[in-house]
Order: structure tokens, then C-alpha cells, then sequence
């Protein structure tokens, strides 16, 4: 099991704030996989999606 780490939460903020991955991704000044990445983890670890993800 994966623990839930500060910086998930960082990125989690700025994605539920901006309501877009790439845009978060640049807020957060990272690539838009590695936010992507990051909040799958954090799903995994709780266990449930948090975001939507689809086609534009």
C-alpha cells in the first residue's frame, strides 16, 4: 500500500482548483503525465476515483 504523501495532496488542490490537468500541471510546474501519475496514486491509495477523466 502506497502512502498518501503531501505532495498528492498539492497536486490534488491545483487539479480540483483549475478543474483541468494540464493547467494544474503548469500551476504545480510539472509535466502533465507526472500530475497524472501522482493523483492515480492517490486514488489507489484511497481506493476511489476523484476525478473524471475523458476526451476534452
Amino acid at each position: 500500500m502506497t502512502n498518501l504523501t503531501l505532495k498528492q495532496l498539492r497536486y490534488f488542490e491545483a487539479l480540483a482548483r483549475h478543474n483541468h490537468f494540464g493547467r494544474a500541471a503548469d500551476a504545480c510546474a510539472i509535466s502533465q503525465p507526472a500530475i497524472s501519475v501522482q493523483i492515480r496514486e492517490l486514488e489507489e491509495t484511497l481506493g476511489t476515483e476523484l476525478f473524471q477523466r475523458g476526451p476534452r
